[in-house]
């Protein structure tokens, strides 16, 4: 998925809930440029957007799956950060071992 950083959040959110719906109870993994910066996930701020997120994520019992590293997952010339997620629900995470940042 990609969460524009130029459009609110709830577009994103009804096709998350969409997708969730349709798993049922099912493992499901999301892999997200979320263009949203959160200490949750070992980035160095937090702001109003990336609460929603983390909010969203939290009430549909969604995991972010990231162990903190000093890579990041996404660096460009204008910096780094960790915006690019990946995402599961309890059925799947005890399946996925050994997640890394890989170059």
């Amino acid at each position: 998925m990609y969460l524009d950083i130029t459009e609110k959040l709830d577009k994103n959110f009804k096709l998350m809930n969409d997708i969730l719906q349709l798993a049922n109870t099912s493992g499901i993994l999301i892999t997200m440029d979320s263009n949203s910066r959160s200490r949750t996930w070992h980035d160095k701020l937090t702001n109003v957007r990336d609460r929603e997120l983390e909010e969203f994520l939290i009430t549909q019992q969604l995991f972010v799956i990231y162990e903190e590293s000093d890579m990041k997952t996404f660096q460009s010339s204008r910096g780094s950060s960790n915006i690019d997620l990946t995402i599961s629900n309890y059925e799947l995470l005890k399946e996925v071992q050994e997640w890394k940042i890989s170059e």
